[in-house]
């Protein structure tokens, strides 16, 4: 998904402890103590390790950070310094505030084991990892809240001696997209839903469970909820393996990929197609190329005209391989569309 969000969560992604959801051979389940069930002193720990790291995050101090995290990890800091990077002008004046606490004891499992199950609490909430050293781990999830884009960061932190906590895994992510946190896109979602206007209850959907979804290894009641609402209304025509061909003006055009983004501010449609060599050389002259991506994105709309209120506007790129031979960003009100009859589609509140 082409947010604010999760690009950065692919780019920054550094799982050292090679974490998976899905496997098809059999677990082993390993004890997971909740933050309800520890003790003060090893709360009062986690979260003094926890909030220390965040400390060096919002200070930039990619040194001290680095010295603290284990040493399979520490070889290869790049992608946990390019997070720090990102991170620390968003919240270096932030309040850190430790939220949810698993202590993960794998320190009885056999050497090797393929998988990995922790069930934590009630609801459960089920941790999986993949060919997980024994050890003794935790999961912080920490929030860093009262700035303009407040971010989700946890950390899966390895006990070392000392009962000191080591730095393991780092995971970064927006808690709002466009202005808005999760549970608003779930509840619009829903609305878009049962108005059957399923193409913006998709994008809205995903949205939502990008910002509530924490790690991709991590399952809980609330988040199969909201993935079994979000395949009810999936789109047979949206492209994905395959290019989606879409009509307009007279000419087919082979559209790769639709998605979000907020690259301007504002919640966005991000539409890419790849040209034919005809309409790849109209591209060349500015006037064609104009009228082009503008046909497409009123061909869109004709077809999908709840996305007028779903979205600020729409980004589309025409692209030949790994080049973008044009693209233009309109909003709404500046997209050309034929009339639709009344009561078509649906809308959510902006």
């Amino acid at each position: 998904m082409q947010t604010s969000s999760l690009p950065r969560q692919c780019r920054r992604l550094v799982v050292i402890l090679a974490c998976a959801l899905a496997a098809s051979f059999r677990a082993h389940a390993a004890a997971c103590t909740t933050q309800s069930q520890l003790t003060a002193a090893q709360r009062a720990n986690l979260i003094n390790a926890a909030r220390t790291m965040l400390g060096q995050v919002q200070s930039g101090d990619v040194q001290a950070l680095q010295a603290n995290t284990i040493p399979a990890v520490a070889a290869d800091f790049n992608g946990i310094r390019s997070s720090i990077e990102y991170l620390k002008p968003l919240v270096q004046s932030a309040t850190i505030t430790v939220d949810e606490l698993y202590v993960l004891d794998a320190s009885g499992d056999p050497a090797g084991a393929p998988r990995t199950d922790f069930f934590c609490g009630s609801p459960v909430v089920v941790l999986n990892f993949n060919s997980l050293p024994p050890a003794t781990y935790a999961l912080a999830i920490v929030h860093a809240t009262g700035v303009p884009q407040p971010q989700q960061v946890s950390l899966i932190l390895a006990k070392s001696t000392g009962d000191r906590w080591m730095l393991a895994g780092f995971f970064d992510k927006a808690m709002i997209e466009a202005g808005h946190d999760g549970l608003w896109y779930w509840s619009s979602a829903r609305k878009y839903a049962q108005a059957q206007a399923d193409w913006a209850a998709w994008f809205y959907y995903r949205i939502a469970t990008n910002l509530l979804e924490p790690l991709d290894f991590l399952s809980s009641s609330n988040l199969q909820k909201l993935q079994q609402e979000t395949d009810k209304v999936r789109p047979g025509s949206v492209p994905g393996d395959h290019p989606m061909t879409l009509n307009a003006s007279g000419a087919a055009f082979a559209v790769t990929a639709i998605d979000t983004t907020t690259t301007f501010g504002p919640l966005d449609l991000d539409v890419h197609y790849t040209p034919d060599p005809t309409q790849a050389e109209q591209l060349r002259d500015p006037p064609s190329a104009r009228k082009q991506v503008t046909d497409i994105m009123s061909a869109l709309l004709q077809q999908h005209p709840e996305l007028q209120t779903a979205f600020h506007g729409i980004w589309v790129h025409a692209d030949q391989g790994n080049t973008t031979l044009f693209a233009l960003e309109l909003p709404m009100n500046q997209i050309v569309t034929a009339p639709h009859p009344m009561g078509t589609g649906g809308s959510a509140p902006r």
